[in-house]
């Protein structure tokens, strides 16, 4: 069974930071690439961070650029997402999935799998 599960998020003051996790199961970790999204209260969801095929470099959205870092771990069949400098804008649940960058009007990540964990929460107070 497939699975993509997040943790990490929680509660914090504004500038502060938190590292989510998206363990993964039941395909090839390393033959997909693992972005990030995130979906505020009365907002679509929309891309954080995802794989660039044009350059092999991780895409990251201008909101998040310079704050969020993206990293995994193949024999965890993890993927991270540290954010640093964290907004009260940031608050919204995070989720994971298959993505790649993709341009309709702009850049944006486009999941390659509409297969949804149930995210983690990240609050962060101002």
């Amino acid at each position: 069974e497939v699975q993509l599960v997040e943790s990490g998020g929680g509660s914090v003051q504004a500038g502060g930071s938190l590292r989510l996790s998206c363990t993964t199961s039941g395909f090839t970790f390393a033959d997909y690439h693992i972005g990030w999204f995130r979906q505020a209260p009365g907002k679509e969801r929309e891309g954080v961070s995802c794989f660039s095929t044009s350059d092999s470099t991780t895409y990251y959205a201008d909101f998040v650029k310079g704050r969020f870092t993206v990293s995994r771990d193949n024999a965890k069949n993890t993927v991270y997402l540290q954010m640093n400098s964290l907004e009260p804008e940031d608050s919204a649940v995070y989720y994971c999935a298959p993505a790649l960058k993709s341009f309709y009007g702009g850049y944006y990540c486009r999941p390659t799998w509409n297969r949804w964990g149930k995210g983690t929460r990240v609050t962060v107070s101002s």
